[in-house]
């Protein structure tokens, strides 16, 4: 690859890597597991880099959304599980809270079926509108609004009613 070419692919993993990363992350509910997706993006990305054009981001997220349906359709080839590291101690009482929140909201999301947890992702965290995420997913507008709806209906009933704190969450 020539000079300025590696030159921009580096700008934009510097740039665009974190947001990259956050997305991920909230695809597999695991840090580990979201830098293996990230790279594992990047480097098909970057063989692919010459004939990108337009948005790369958009190219990257969609290869990143692919590959993790793609685990989720042959769970059985995983060589690794995956889980969840919980804080050893927390500081005060309001941590506390924190922490028992976003561990029991994340539970819940990933407690959700894979296509349902990756409109709540795309729709809420990534705030794409309806006609995005059915491009970037292959569905229709109609099964994303209906996917969303039956993953947020599922995780009232999990969660409950009560207020979560989520004040320290990012």
């Amino acid at each position: 690859m020539k000079q300025s070419l590696e030159d921009e692919f580096t700008a934009f993993v510097a740039a665009r890597g974190q947001a990259l990363l956050r997305i991920a992350h909230a695809m597999t509910g695991d840090q580990h597991a979201a830098q293996d997706l990230v790279q594992g993006a990047l480097a098909k990305a970057y063989a692919r880099w010459p004939r990108i054009h337009g948005d790369a981001e958009a190219y990257v997220r969609k290869i990143i959304y692919n590959d993790r349906v793609s685990a989720w359709r042959r769970p059985a080839r995983r060589n690794e599980v995956t889980v969840a590291d919980v804080p050893d101690r927390a500081a005060d009482s309001r941590h506390d809270q924190d922490v028992t929140d976003q561990v029991m909201v994340r539970e819940a999301l990933l407690s959700l079926p894979a296509r349902q947890r990756a409109v709540l992702v795309m729709r809420y965290l990534e705030d794409r509108s309806l006609e995005e995420t059915a491009e970037v997913l292959g569905c229709r507008p109609g099964t994303v609004a209906s996917q969303a709806s039956r993953a947020l209906s599922r995780l009232r009933g999990l969660v409950g009613d009560q207020p979560l704190s989520m004040g320290g969450a990012r």
